[in-house]
């Protein structure tokens, strides 16, 4: 293959798939970085109310983005088959398709996060103290969206090629100018909450720019023509593998931005240390994430070469690793929550709400190392229905009504409330687990008659 992607279908697993995910995991840990340097920045140097403020208001932009990268996921799935298949010819059509189509969605999401902030904020019953910050942080990173989806479609490109290094130095340049736009309009303008959303998107801006730069100078092994951009048949394929992604992890993210409303109702105590417990824990779901990407893109290319066995390997393999590097991350997660709290406040009050939720949250680091590589497992192969109706019942018949109900207990806390994520995680093991049973015998079927 052309050096710019990787021939997953050969050679040790376990290497080529740690080789493909780590530059996968570095780019999720510094996109991670974003919010929580935003959140750490306004912590130390903002308004108490600007800590909800970013929280609830991050949640909100992540909502758009989760959507975005749902998406793009078809992107990626679809360019990884094609090069298994040995047909780059069609890439071009797909990115051409991709670049039509997630500019129409820009155009429409960018329209209702300005329009909708300030409902959306009420929606997630934003304290009062910090409503108006909120509805700030909100329209500011809405009106730069453009650049966040333009990031996401490009890395999205470059991961269905088995290139993961372009992607981390793409997003390395972003958080190097985010931190320094967070110091200077956060702590040396004093704009609070304003200054972290701006500094957020100036840095999106810049490693997009950047980006495009440095592709420029590549070899590729695909062409895009002008003629390719535009409506064409294969959005509907991209479209078939990535909405369902979307759509499940749009309702996941629906789901917390009930669990966050719900929060929020306790008191600005338990929102801020929510707020910097979510922060902690997108960090200790970075592993999942970077293996269900890495997963996915593994898969497609063999399933595209026609080794199904190797592809059931290769998911094997990811649990076995997941689940020895989660077993760290829980036990930090569960004893010592309290110390990546004290990085975002000096409130006692808030770092000691935020590790009840992460006392309570902490399984799921082993946990969803498991689901996540069935997710990948499914989205390989292009099953993207029972990723999606996963999401759908364990959002809102497990998570959603167990945090509801913990929350309404008699001297309810955060460690039940953060507790009712892995016992979903538990139920989506059993799900998957069944599903990938009915799977194989579906295929052992169809080549018994092929």
């Amino acid at each position: 293959m052309n050096k710019l992607s990787d021939d997953f279908t050969q050679g040790s697993i376990a290497k080529k798939l740690l080789k493909f995910m780590i530059p996968i995991l570095g780019a999720l840990v510094l996109q991670a970085m974003y919010s929580a340097v935003d959140l750490l920045v306004v912590g130390q140097f903002g308004t108490s109310a600007g800590i909800s403020a970013v929280s609830t208001g991050s949640n909100i932009i992540n909502l758009a983005t989760f959507i975005i990268t749902g998406l793009t996921m078809g992107v990626t799935v679809l360019i990884s088959r094609y090069l298994g298949e040995q047909s780059p010819e069609r890439i071009g059509k797909v990115i051409g398709g991709a670049i039509a189509f997630f500019f129409l969605l820009t155009v429409m999401m960018m329209a209702l996060l300005l329009v909708f902030a300030p409902g959306f904020a009420r929606a997630l019953n934003a304290p009062e103290e910090a409503y108006g910050l909120t509805v700030e942080y909100v329209r500011i990173c809405g009106a730069g969206l453009v650049f966040v989806v333009a990031y996401n479609v490009i890395s999205g490109i470059f991961r269905g090629l088995g290139n993961s290094r372009l992607p981390l130095i793409f997003v390395s340049i972003a958080c190097v100018v985010n931190i320094a736009g967070d110091l200077l309009f956060v702590a040396v303008f004093q704009m609070d909450v304003a200054g972290a959303a701006f500094a957020t998107i100036l840095a999106q801006l810049v490693s997009v720019v950047l980006s495009l730069v440095i592709i420029k100078r590549q070899e590729l092994p695909f062409s895009v023509s002008w003629a390719d951009i535009g409506f064409n048949p294969e959005i509907k394929n991209f479209l078939k593998l990535g909405f369902p992604i979307a759509l499940q992890d749009m309702l996941v993210n629906i789901s917390f931005l009930i669990l966050c409303a719900i929060v929020n109702g306790i008191g600005l105590e338990a929102s801020s240390g929510y707020g910097i417990a979510q922060k902690v824990t997108a960090f200790v779901m970075l592993i999942p994430s970077a293996l269900m990407q890495s997963m996915s893109a593994f898969v497609a290319q063999n399933v595209g070469a026609g080794k199904e066995e190797r592809a059931k390997k290769a998911m094997v393999t990811g649990m076995v690793i997941g689940a020895c590097i989660g077993v760290f991350i829980f036990a930090f997660s569960f004893f010592g929550g309290n110390l990546p709290s004290a990085l975002f406040t000096s409130d006692p009050a808030y770092i000691a709400r935020s590790a009840e939720y992460l006392k309570g949250f902490s399984p799921e680091a082993i946990l969803t190392c498991l689901v996540f590589s069935y997710i990948g497992y499914f989205n390989g192969h292009g099953k993207t229905m029972p990723v999606m109706v996963q999401g759908i019942t364990s959002s809102f018949l497990i998570r959603v009504p167990l945090s509801y109900l913990f929350s309404i207990q008699p001297g309810a806390n955060l460690v039940t409330i953060g507790a009712a994520v892995p016992i979903t995680s538990v139920y989506g093991i059993l799900f998957f687990t069944v599903c990938y049973v009915a799977f194989q015998q579906k295929m052992k079927v169809g080549a018994a008659f092929s």
